[in-house]
């Protein structure tokens, strides 16, 4: 079952970094927090790998409309947009569809949240496409 939406893309790493999160802002995200995996995995363990970055993703209005339906919903959240780099230098960024993380809770009185998420970062990844 595939649990994120994805794209990939041809550009500078950095610089798609930064298409991403104007892109979230623009659909009313804002980014709680930004793990940088490479220098995280290379300082803790000693393991090289491509540019890898986790943006944590949060809509304010659709998360506090979330955890009043569902309390528990704040376990779940952020929703996480990972941008990382492929070997042949295509960068992948892809977030989690919110379907299926949401729907872990099994409570239909979230659908509509999932539907404004779902829609939000399907904007997001369609406008990186260029």
């Amino acid at each position: 079952m595939p649990y994120t939406k994805r794209i990939e893309i041809h550009g500078t790493f950095d610089d798609i970094v930064d298409e991403v999160v104007e892109a979230l802002n623009e659909e009313g995200f804002g980014v709680l927090s930004d793990i940088d995996f490479q220098a995280t995995f290379a300082n803790k363990l000693g393991e090289d790998i491509q540019q890898y970055r986790v943006l944590g993703a949060c809509h304010p209005p659709a998360a506090f409309e979330g955890v009043s339906v569902e309390p528990e919903l704040g376990a779940l959240l952020p929703c996480n947009v990972a941008i990382h780099e492929t070997a042949d230098g295509t960068v992948v960024v892809s977030a989690v569809d919110p379907s299926t993380l949401i729907g872990l809770t099994d409570n239909p009185d979230l659908d509509d949240i999932v539907d404004t998420i779902d829609e939000r970062f399907d904007r997001v990844l369609d406008s990186l496409s260029g």
